[in-house]
């Protein structure tokens, strides 16, 4: 028998899009093999996701960040400012609740996606991010020392990106000299790549919060209309069931599984959606084209944007400017490369030992 013997572990993703959320199940996978128990713990979205994903696991409810976007970009920072009282609020709840959780169900280790609140001082605590930089546009010095304050505190941080070049989050992910443990895990994706033959022309794949999920739907709707070739659109919305409905060349869902969106990425020739990191560690896996529109406002999106353009690798266009014919510059482009890195769970998770 193992070391571990069972040791239980808390893994909690923000939510925030879906992107937290899914970028955890490799990690919940590798727990299982490495006999660990764990216990899922989020909220909306991204607790519906990794029920979906893992109906026989142990799932609790953490509070809500309330994380709203503003329909205008520019307003975006303006608009989390307002969130920052709830959010405060939601982050002392969930200290509390992770207190009582550890007792009764004998937590042994925490890992915790981005979520501020999701820390013990009796058990190994971890934190994972790609950000130890947030982007906020002129006040970015100071959300990045406060994160990196809060990050401190942790036994580790895992990034999900190499440490050296080439990598993927360039200088969100990547500071001079941290005075924390940081670990540099490599690009996480739960896809893989597989031979199939192509299905699809286009896959757009949404995701992230409202009202900005729903306005880039209405607009890229009216668009795939006028695009030449077959179109698998998946919106975005987790809901009970899944919903498929054909319109002329377009194929819509409202949501699809892992295994359903891994089959749907390798049947498809293109990828157009959001310029997320999560979507971007897939697409690397995935060895796809892409291009990405940003979400408006969201300085961390347009700057992995307008860094990966800037490389040659991906291109982009802001929300309110693009046009289907925007495709075309696909060819001019690399693509993302692969950075394959395997990684020796065992020894990853000995900070729980």
């Amino acid at each position: 028998m193992d070391l571990n013997t069972n040791k239980t572990i808390l893994i909690a993703p923000l939510n925030w899009g879906l992107g937290h959320a899914t970028r955890c199940i490799p990690i919940i996978k590798a727990l299982q093999d490495n006999n660990y128990i764990p216990i899922i713990a989020s909220d909306g979205i991204a607790l519906e996701l990794l029920r979906k994903e893992f109906p026989y696991l142990k799932t609790l409810e953490l509070p809500s960040y309330e994380i709203e976007y503003s329909k205008n970009g520019k307003n975006f920072k303006w608009k989390l400012l307002q969130n920052c009282p709830k959010m405060i609020e939601a982050i002392w709840a969930e200290k509390k609740l992770v207190k009582k959780w550890i007792k009764k169900y004998s937590i042994d280790g925490v890992l915790s996606d981005n979520r501020l609140g999701v820390f013990s001082k009796k058990v190994p605590s971890v934190f994972m991010t790609h950000q130890l930089n947030v982007m906020t546009g002129n006040t970015t010095w100071i959300t990045s020392m406060l994160h990196q304050h809060i990050i401190k505190k942790y036994a580790e941080c895992w990034i999900p990106d190499l440490e050296g070049t080439p990598n993927l989050t360039g200088k969100l992910g990547h500071i001079k000299k941290a005075d924390f443990v940081t670990r540099y895990i490599g690009p996480l994706s739960r896809l893989h790549k597989r031979e199939t033959s192509k299905k699809y022309d286009l896959m757009v794949i949404l995701s992230g919060p409202e009202p900005q999920r729903g306005m880039l739907e209405e607009k890229l709707k009216t668009e795939v209309l006028k695009y030449n070739g077959n179109v698998v659109f998946i919106k975005g919305i987790i809901e009970k069931d899944q919903i498929k409905e054909q319109i002329d060349h377009v194929t819509y869902y409202n949501f699809m599984n892992t295994r359903q969106l891994e089959q749907t990425f390798n049947e498809s020739g293109t990828v157009l959606c959001r310029s997320g990191y999560t979507t971007i560690m897939d697409l690397a896996k995935l060895d796809k084209k892409a291009f990405f529109i940003p979400t408006p406002g969201q300085y961390e999106q347009e700057y992995l944007a307008k860094k990966l353009k800037k490389e040659g690798l991906v291109p982009y266009a802001e929300q309110n400017d693009f046009k289907i014919e925007n495709l075309d510059e696909i060819k001019s482009y690399k693509g993302l490369p692969q950075l394959d890195t395997p990684l020796d769970w065992k020894t990853l998770f000995q900070v729980f030992e």
